[in-house]
């Protein structure tokens, strides 16, 4: 059959894919030439925004670019995350890639507005931030055991706090309930002071959420709350007296909430390299490390190709729970 291309279309397809990965290549060594925008998908405050604010002092010191922290919030990290996927893959757009948006929500929203497979450039993991058990001061268990005990002689079971359906606390609660077989009602809150000031109040019974919205609560001469475990893997620096769940018994409570640094798809793989290795140099830092542990988290790091095995299985097992209790956003 004749070829429909003729020699001098297939010259100029010869010319593209020559010239295509030079210009790449040219890109990626001036890369960055401009300030690079960082888009957070959660308001400024919190701990995303935070953590984003001191990655992106320590990206400009390795990338010597200016890095601006744009806060895109709203419909559970949906709304920024979208924009860092729809922007134009050149580098100077990127964001937090976090647990929600990335792994949860599209099994809870019919139309995200992206797809986090399709649409999103994995960079490297950030951080994982392992959940705890808080209750308040006064509560009368001090162990996972005797809370379990306990909730058996209450009446109607507990009730629990979290900071939204479908959010980490939310799910890691669920898992708690399925695993350790005892009941309690969801209440969600709009954020985690309010959920977190009943607890201290005992109108609410528990809450599973990031150890830095409980440390502050936990170490003046008069706490108001009680930490009984924690889901990392092994003891915390910042808190060496409380057990992981395994040590509780639960193994299965092994669980985070994480973030890491994504970009659009289609960005030049010499960009990405050079954006993995200011990730990965930030989580190496000393006085980083240093900042994350005490508020209780994990430094996290790593290739691309992990932070997307990563984010693919933690899709896989939190659907399947979302499915399986029948979760609906808010």
């Amino acid at each position: 059959m004749r070829s429909i291309f003729g020699p001098r279309s297939l010259l100029l397809a010869h010319a593209l894919a020559l010239f295509l990965p030079q210009a790449w290549a040219q890109t990626a060594s001036v890369y960055p030439s401009q300030p690079i925008t960082f888009i957070v998908p959660y308001a400024a405050g919190g701990s995303s925004d935070t953590r984003s604010r001191q990655l992106a002092r320590k990206m400009e010191q390795y990338l010597g670019q200016t890095v601006v922290v744009d806060n895109r919030p709203g419909a559970s990290g949906n709304i920024g995350t979208q924009a860092i996927a729809k922007a134009k893959p050149d580098g100077y757009v990127i964001g937090l890639g976090n647990f929600a948006p990335m792994a949860v929500n599209q099994a809870l929203y019919p139309k995200l507005g992206y797809d986090p497979k399709k649409d999103i450039e994995p960079i490297a993991l950030l951080e994982k931030g392992p959940l705890v058990l808080g209750v308040s001061a006064s509560a009368p268990y001090k162990t996972v055991a005797e809370f379990i005990a306990y909730s058996k002689r209450k009446p109607g079971g507990y009730n629990y706090a979290s900071t939204g359906t479908g959010g980490a606390s939310n799910l890691v609660a669920e898992l708690f309930k399925d695993t350790a077989k005892f009941d309690a009602v969801h209440v969600p809150y709009r954020g985690g002071a309010p959920a977190i000031n009943d607890i201290m109040g005992g109108s609410a019974d528990f809450m599973m959420d990031l150890a830095s919205l409980f440390l502050p609560h936990t170490t003046s001469e008069n706490p108001r709350i009680r930490i009984l475990a924690v889901t990392s893997e092994k003891r915390l620096p910042a808190m060496p007296n409380v057990p992981t769940f395994a040590e509780a018994g639960y193994p299965a409570m092994n669980a985070s909430n994480w973030f890491g640094v994504i970009a659009p798809k289609g960005l030049p793989p010499e960009i990405i390299a050079k954006l993995n290795d200011a990730v990965n140099r930030a989580t190496k830092d000393d006085a980083y490390r240093k900042l994350v542990a005490e508020q209780g988290a994990e430094v996290g790091g790593g290739s691309p190709a992990d932070f997307s095995r990563f984010v693919n299985a933690e899709s896989q097992r939190w659907i399947a729970l979302i499915q399986a209790k029948g979760i609906k956003p808010d």
